[in-house]
């Protein structure tokens, strides 16, 4: 398995730390016909009383603007993002 970063942000709250990372995750035993791994892509938020928080997306600008809306989601500027469904 391959990680690959997209963003890490971190958040202090009054509760403690909150901590966002975006990420592609590409398997090392799957391949595509053309010899390029798939990738999914990830944002886990860690550190929300709740529990932990994910969501997935289709393709590294997807996840590149989740990573902003999970941000705004959770700074109160803005609505909890929805997963952007793979084609």
């Amino acid at each position: 398995m391959t990680l690959y970063p997209v963003a890490d942000d971190v958040l202090f709250a009054p509760g403690g730390r909150v901590v966002i990372r975006t990420y592609g995750v590409a398997s090392a035993a799957s391949t595509e016909q053309d010899g390029a791994r798939p990738v999914s892509y990830r944002t886990w938020v860690t550190g929300v009383r709740d529990q932990p928080r994910y969501w997935r997306w289709g393709h590294f600008e997807d996840a590149r603007h989740g990573h902003r809306k999970v941000l705004e989601w959770l700074t109160g500027r803005g609505p909890q993002p929805q997963p952007v469904v793979p084609a």
